[in-house]
C-alpha cells in the first residue's frame, strides 16, 4: 500500500495488521488477553488492534477507533497510559499501586516541549502517571471545553507484569454535545478521496 492517492479495503485484514496481532497459540496469549481485559477468545481482531494500537517497535504505524456515541449517547474511550517510560521513577512506582475504578483527572499539559496539544493523566494527590493518546488530544480538548464537567476518567485495570505500554488501562465517558463530531479536524483529514482502488485475488473492491 504505497500509493497514498489510492483507498484501499478488504474482506480481511491486509498482512500489514494481521502481522501486528499476537497468535493464540502464543503460551502469553490468555495472559495477554487480560492485559487488555478483553473477556471474549479469541480476541475479534479488531477489538485487540483498538485496544493497543497495533504498535510495533520497527515502524510508527498506529490503528485508533474514531469514537461513536455509544447506546446512551455518550463519548466513551478505553486506552492505555502512554509516556510512563518518561516519568520519573517517583511516577513510575505510583502507577504500580493504583486499584481499579480509581478516578483519575486529565489535565492540559500546554507547555510541553513536544506537543502543545498534550493531555496529561494524573492522580489525586497530584501526580502524573502518563498522557492520554496523542491522537485524541485535539478532540478531547474540544469536548473538554463543552462538557468539562462530564469528563469522567478512571483506572481500568494495572498489569503489573506487561510492558510499560500495557501498564496503566484507562476508561473514560463524557456527554456527546449535539454539535461535536469526532475525528473532524485537520489532524484526522483522509489523505485521498479517491474512488480508486487496488484488488488482487477477489479481496479488495471499489470504495465509491
Amino acid at each position: 500500500m504505497r500509493d497514498l492517492e489510492i483507498s484501499y479495503e478488504a474482506e480481511q485484514l491486509f498482512p500489514l495488521f494481521a502481522n501486528r496481532l499476537l497468535s493464540r497459540h502464543r503460551p502469553e496469549y490468555k495472559t495477554y488477553l487480560n492485559w487488555l481485559n478483553i473477556q471474549s477468545e479469541p480476541m475479534n481482531p479488531l477489538d485487540e488492534l483498538e485496544r493497543t494500537g497495533g504498535i510495533r517497535a520497527t515502524d510508527s504505524l498506529a490503528v485508533i477507533p474514531c469514537p461513536i456515541p455509544n447506546s446512551e449517547g455518550n463519548f466513551t474511550l478505553t486506552f492505555f497510559g502512554h509516556g510512563i517510560r518518561y516519568l520519573p521513577e517517583q511516577a513510575q512506582q505510583w502507577v504500580t499501586t493504583l486499584k481499579s475504578g480509581r478516578p483519575l483527572y486529565l489535565m492540559f499539559d500546554n507547555q510541553n516541549e513536544q506537543d502543545n496539544l498534550a493531555i496529561a493523566i494524573r492522580t489525586e494527590p497530584v501526580m502524573v502517571v502518563g498522557y492520554l493518546p496523542r491522537y485524541f488530544a485535539e478532540d478531547l480538548r474540544s469536548l473538554m471545553n463543552q462538557v468539562g464537567e462530564s469528563v469522567k476518567v478512571w483506572v481500568e485495570k494495572v498489569n503489573l507484569d506487561a510492558p510499560i505500554q500495557l501498564r496503566l488501562l484507562c476508561s473514560m465517558k463524557a456527554k456527546w454535545p449535539e454539535n461535536f463530531k469526532s475525528c473532524s479536524g485537520e489532524l484526522y483529514t483522509p489523505l485521498t478521496d479517491s474512488p480508486s482502488h487496488v484488488s488482487a485475488h477477489g479481496a479488495y473492491s471499489s470504495i465509491g
